[in-house]
Formats: C-alpha cells, sequence, structure tokens
C-alpha cells in the first residue's frame, strides 16, 4: 500500500539526506562505513544526524511549487496562469487529485518521518558517554522542524495524523486524523522542549533557542484564535508576547541593515534568520533549491537554462499594496519594467526586466554566486522560514491583542523596525490592518500570507472571506510609472469559510481511508 504514512525511513537514508547540506554547515566524516550501530555514539555523530533535517530532498516536495504555490499564489500575491493545479489555488477550485496539495502532504509527513526516527535513533542509541545537553540539543533541533512541518500541515487540513514512531505504522499503517486544538498542544510541546534545550548561539544555520521562541510565538498567535467568535484567547496571546518578547529584548539579535541584501546569497544565515532551509549547488533535480529555475523570468539568469517564470507575475493586488515611499521592499519582491538589477547577469552588464515578474529568489547565475557547481535545479539561496523581522510583527499584533489600535512604546518600537530598515516613515499607532498589511508587504513571497489569513479566518472569518473576494486577482503591465491590470479570464469560485481548509489528498484518502473518520484526541 502506496501511503505517506507507510514511508518508513532508515538511518542510512538520514544520513544521506546530509549530504545535501552545504560543505561549511558541519564537518563530515566519510558515510561508507556507517550502520545504525556504530552511529549516535559520539556528539559529532549527533550533529551530522540533525543536519540532514536542514534541505535537501525532504523539502523538495515543498520548495518545488508549493512553497509559493500555496504561501503565495493561493493567496492572491502571485499570479501562475498555465500551470493546471496552480490555477486550481487562485481559482479557489482546489480538487483532491491536485498534484501539489498531495505533495505538499506527502512532503510534510516526509520531514515527520525524518524528524521521528532521528529523535527516536538518538534516544535508543546514544551511550551515557554523550553529555546529556548535546543529548537534548539535537533532540531539540528534530522536534523544532518536525514542529515547523505540523505548524504547516495544520493550518492547512486542521486535523490531521500525530504521529511519533513511524515503525508503529507497519502494523497499524491506517490511522485517524487528530483534534486541532490537540495538534496545537502537540507543536507547542516540541517548541517549548526546543526553546529549553537549543543554545543561545551556534554555527549559522543552526536553530537556536531564539528560533525555538520565535516560532513558538507565532504559534501561540495563531492558536489564540482558533475557534474564537471576533477575539482571541488572552492566556494564548499572553505567551505569544511572552516568547516573542524574549526574542526581541533578550536574544541580542537585530534587522540586517538592507532588505535588498536578505535574499542575496552571500548573505545567507545572517542574524535575522532564524531558521532557513540549507541547500547546496550541484546536487540536480529534487535534491537542491529549485525556486529560481521555475520562477525566474528568462534563461539568462539561470545556470543551465530554466527560467520559466515569465508568464507568472505579482498580482495587481499585491502591488496596490506598496506606496511610493515603500520602493526597497517593492524592488527586492518583484521587478517592473525597466527595472535593473546590476547584481543578476553581471557579466553581461546586469538585467533590465522586460516586464513584471517574481525578484525574490532569483538569485541569478552560477558566476553571479561565485558558485562554479550551481546549477539549473539547486540554488544556493537559503530561504528563511522564520525572519526577526516575522517575530517583531508577532510581538506588536500580540501586544495589540483584542484591542482595536494601541500606541503602545514596545509595540510602536518593534513594529517601526521593520518599517525603518525599509526606508518607510514610522507609525504613530498600530490596528489590526495595519499590521496585517505591513506583514504582506515585508514577508511577500516567502510563503506566509496564506498563513496569516489561515490565522485571521480562525476568529474573524468575514474579515479573512472579505479579504480574498475583494482582492484584484489579475497580472497587470507597468509602462511611464502607470500600472494597468490585465483581463483574467478564468472564473474564481468566491471564498467561504471552507476554503481555509485544503481537501484531503484522493491519495491519501484511497491508501488510508480512515482519514475521511471524525478526528480524535491524542492527549
Amino acid at each position: 500500500m502506496k501511503s505517506t504514512y507507510k514511508i518508513l525511513i532508515p538511518l542510512l537514508l538520514v544520513l544521506a539526506v546530509t549530504v545535501s547540506c552545504r560543505k561549511n554547515f558541519l564537518d563530515r566524516p566519510s558515510l561508507s562505513q556507517v550502520t545504525s550501530d556504530n552511529f549516535y555514539q559520539t556528539a559529532a555523530d549527533l550533529r551530522l544526524a540533525t543536519a540532514g533535517l536542514y534541505g535537501g530532498p525532504i523539502w523538495f516536495d515543498w520548495i518545488y511549487f508549493p512553497y509559493l504555490g500555496i504561501g503565495d499564489i493561493l493567496s492572491g500575491n502571485l499570479l501562475q496562469p498555465y500551470n493546471a493545479d496552480l490555477v486550481q489555488f487562485t481559482t479557489f477550485s482546489i480538487t483532491g487529485d491536485n498534484s501539489q496539495l498531495a505533495n505538499t502532504w506527502r512532503g510534510f509527513f516526509k520531514i515527520v518521518a525524518h524528524c521521528n526516527v532521528t529523535i527516536n535513533s538518538i534516544r535508543s542509541k546514544s551511550p551515557a558517554t554523550i553529555p546529556a545537553k548535546d543529548v537534548n540539543a539535537a533532540l531539540a533541533e528534530a522536534r523544532f522542524i518536525r514542529a515547523t512541518a505540523y505548524f504547516h500541515l495544520v493550518q492547512l487540513w486542521g486535523a490531521v495524523p500525530l504521529i511519533e514512531d513511524n515503525t508503529r505504522l507497519i502494523d497499524s499503517p491506517l490511522v485517524r486524523r487528530n483534534t486541532v486544538p490537540d495538534v496545537y498542544k502537540f507543536i507547542a510541546g516540541d517548541l517549548t522542549y526546543a526553546a529549553q534545550h537549543l543554545p543561545a548561539s551556534d554555527a549559522p544555520g543552526r536553530v537556536t533557542t531564539w528560533s525555538a521562541q520565535g516560532m513558538l510565538s507565532k504559534v501561540y498567535l495563531t492558536w489564540a484564535g482558533l475557534d474564537q467568535n471576533m477575539t482571541r484567547n488572552q492566556a494564548l496571546l499572553d505567551s505569544a508576547k511572552l516568547y516573542a518578547g524574549n526574542v526581541c529584548n533578550k536574544s541580542g539579535l537585530s534587522l540586517l541593515p538592507g532588505y535588498y541584501n536578505l535574499f542575496r546569497t552571500q548573505y545567507n544565515d545572517n542574524p535575522e534568520s532564524l531558521f532557513a532551509l540549507q541547500w547546496a549547488p550541484g546536487v540536480g533535480y529534487a535534491y537542491g533549491n529549485a525556486l529560481q529555475a521555475q520562477y525566474a523570468p528568462s534563461g539568462d539568469l539561470v545556470t543551465g537554462g530554466g527560467g520559466w517564470g515569465g508568464a507568472i507575475g505579482p498580482t495587481y493586488d499585491l502591488y496596490t499594496m506598496y506606496t511610493a515611499q515603500d520602493s526597497i521592499r517593492r524592488k527586492a519582491s518583484f521587478m517592473l519594467t525597466g527595472d535593473f538589477y546590476p547584481e543578476l547577469n553581471a557579466a553581461g552588464g546586469g538585467f533590465k526586466s522586460g516586464g513584471c515578474s517574481l525578484k525574490k529568489h532569483i538569485v541569478g547565475t552560477a558566476a553571479d554566486n561565485n558558485s562554479p557547481t550551481m546549477d539549473l535545479w539547486s540554488s544556493i539561496e537559503h530561504n528563511a522560514i522564520l525572519r526577526l523581522a516575522d517575530v517583531y510583527l508577532v510581538y506588536a499584533d500580540a501586544i495589540l491583542g483584542n484591542n482595536a489600535s494601541t500606541t503602545d512604546a514596545e509595540a510602536l518600537k518593534y513594529f517601526n523596525k521593520v518599517r525603518t530598515r525599509a526606508g518607510v516613515d514610522p507609525a504613530p499607532l498600530i490596528t489590526g490592518d495595519t499590521l496585517f498589511r505591513e506583514r504582506r508587504i515585508e514577508l511577500a513571497y516567502e510563503s506566509h500570507f496564506w498563513f496569516d489569513l489561515v490565522r485571521l479566518s480562525y476568529y474573524n472569518a468575514p474579515k479573512a472571506i472579505s479579504t480574498i473576494n475583494n482582492q484584484k486577482r489579475q497580472l497587470f503591465t507597468y509602462s511611464n510609472g502607470i500600472a494597468t491590470p490585465t483581463p483574467y479570464n478564468v472564473a474564481i469560485t468566491p471564498a467561504t469559510v471552507n476554503t481555509f481548509t485544503l481537501p484531503l489528498p484522493a491519495t491519501e484518502l484511497t491508501a488510508n481511508p480512515k482519514l475521511a473518520e471524525p478526528p480524535v484526541a491524542y492527549y
């Protein structure tokens, strides 16, 4: 029976994935003589095992199309007019047969499985000679990444199966989904453990306690709205405020001075990056970061051809969010006709955009990045899943809480740090609408906006529905400083509250009919 749940990930596969991480992320001994009996014997072994969870093929199903397909096409930031599966995302006509839907489900449960194998192997194989703090830190890394996968799953599908030991699926492969509150409780448990046992600093690219506390603040902020009616749970908002406040006020971290530089490869794993996927060059299809291959508007920008993003572009709706003052974030996020990027195709004199297309994640050729082995399928951009600016905005949102507006000094301090870094005037007060808009602009094309809409739908479904139904989901042309929307001649199904929960993949329902049954408690 083919099913996500029957994928049992052996130790050697986990170790093979590790090779996909960049060379200076971890020194690697030869793996030719590794077995499950002689591995996990030293702290270095544990570091090697967890390194494989940060990138490579276990993340490819998500990064290939769904990362932007769900995060930004489904949410109305980006339009891809010719891929049938992604057109379903634009028009809210998603069926269980959508291949990108299935890839997303399978991909995140693949990550969960890798984390489970790593966690259980560390617990059962590590000798007492390894210091407890090193064992706990390795477990914390794996639990952080497992929690991140489940955080995506619960926001996309609601009730999903909680799996901690994939070997149990050998005898009982059919499992039911667990209730949404229990999934959030599980995620919070993993992240709380990670926050307690991860170090305050580590090698660039490794998660720290600040990564865990930042992610935990975001989980609590989202959870606070679950099943609420026009309000949010104050105790959960307080937890979001606590953990985000710790990151803001105790970590010693600060925003990278230049917003534009966040998305250039020489700034990979900068201190603002709290969790980023680690991608290696020259690894070929299904092992690397393929974002640029699919979304670059020209083959001149991608080593080895590719660049199939000429017809993909920002929506007119997103374009209208930017003021003239907000040119830095706009140009870093998407290209307008006539925009010039000297760092792209630098050997050819730079790149002048011939239309409106994606810029974020378009980092240029192997020569542009001084990475000789970088190929079509392996951009070396380490795309951030969680940035410090995101946590700043979470902190401001948690302080705002259930109020209509706030002039709280702490909230304004961190909200305006995000704005002033982008060259935008500071705001005198914060409302739910200004926070929502700021997040959309700051985090555009980083797969956040759909999840922001889901968070809003938890406690204010009418507002989330209205936001989507009033969007201008169409491409546009740009000439002489004027943007002109172009017709999108495909019917868009009006959003309802059900829009915010994706259908279960048909392949998974066939393999595991119990997924269709009502969810059950986990605790």
